[in-house]
């Protein structure tokens, strides 16, 4: 059976919806604790959320579920493990953290352009809003990581005294 643009975007949404919690779930262990504690209730209401919507899918779109691209998790696996061996763990986890969640507001975004049933709307609003606090939360223990302070204003001054 084929599948309609609608629920090719749903599948490609719940691919990406397992993929990120997959690739936490694999690599929980080498992040440090304060990072796991701070990371882990995002991932339990994405957990949530992902059988809610796989549920709805089911429900609304007649879309069944589909086994994950077990070679996809070993390459990134092992890819993420490598890039490790050179830089901080906890950063390279950080960063491939960052791109799963883009990779997922794309999936979003494509979703969200398609005549989904609104039943789903606040699922999907949910899932779009947790994302956005999760980067924003994935941002701030990359700065941590790094001892970085929050960035100032300093650049406009400096464009002014270089101006003059």
């Amino acid at each position: 059976m084929f599948l309609d643009n609608r629920q090719v975007a749903m599948d490609s949404l719940l691919e990406a919806l397992a993929d990120s919690l997959d690739y936490f779930q694999d690599n929980v262990e080498r992040l440090r604790p304060s990072i796991k504690d701070a990371l882990k209730p995002y991932f339990e209401q994405r957990t949530a959320d992902l059988k809610t919507l796989q549920s709805q899918s089911k429900t609304y779109l007649n879309l069944l579920p589909r086994d994950a691209d077990v070679e996809r998790d070993d390459y990134m696996w092992l890819w993420s493990r490598l890039k490790s061996f050179v830089g901080d763990d906890s950063q390279v986890l950080i960063n491939e953290l960052l791109e799963q969640e883009r990779v997922l507001m794309q999936a979003i975004s494509t979703a969200f352009t398609h005549d989904l049933p609104e039943q789903i709307d606040p699922t999907l609003e949910r899932i779009w809003s947790d994302c956005r606090a999760l980067i924003r939360e994935l941002y701030q223990q990359q700065k941590k990581e790094r001892g970085e302070r929050p960035p100032r204003q300093r650049r406009a001054g400096r464009r002014r005294s270089q101006q003059q």
